[in-house]
């Protein structure tokens, strides 16, 4: 057998990953221009709920610091009885 042939055959994730993806120029670059979309999407989310967690408002005796979404009665139109 020769080394073209089984080379052929076998294939590695290379060469997997450029069959799929990098053959083509089109193919290539809206898999690029997706990856970074979803990518950002990603990083966006991941960095939102990380300052979540961190900002969950904080009450000590000196200072009370509470989020927007923390206080309830905020754009809110008072009721008149």
């Amino acid at each position: 057998m020769d080394y073209s042939a089984a080379r052929r055959n076998k294939g590695g994730l290379y060469e997997g990953l450029y069959r799929l993806v990098m053959r083509r120029n089109s193919v290539y670059v809206t898999f690029i221009v997706a990856g970074a979309f979803l990518g950002e999407r990603a990083v966006d989310y991941g960095v939102q709920k990380l300052w979540e967690y961190n900002n969950l408002g904080v009450i000590t005796s000196a200072t009370i610091s509470k989020r927007y979404e923390d206080i309830s009665v905020l754009g809110q139109r008072p009721t008149e009885e």
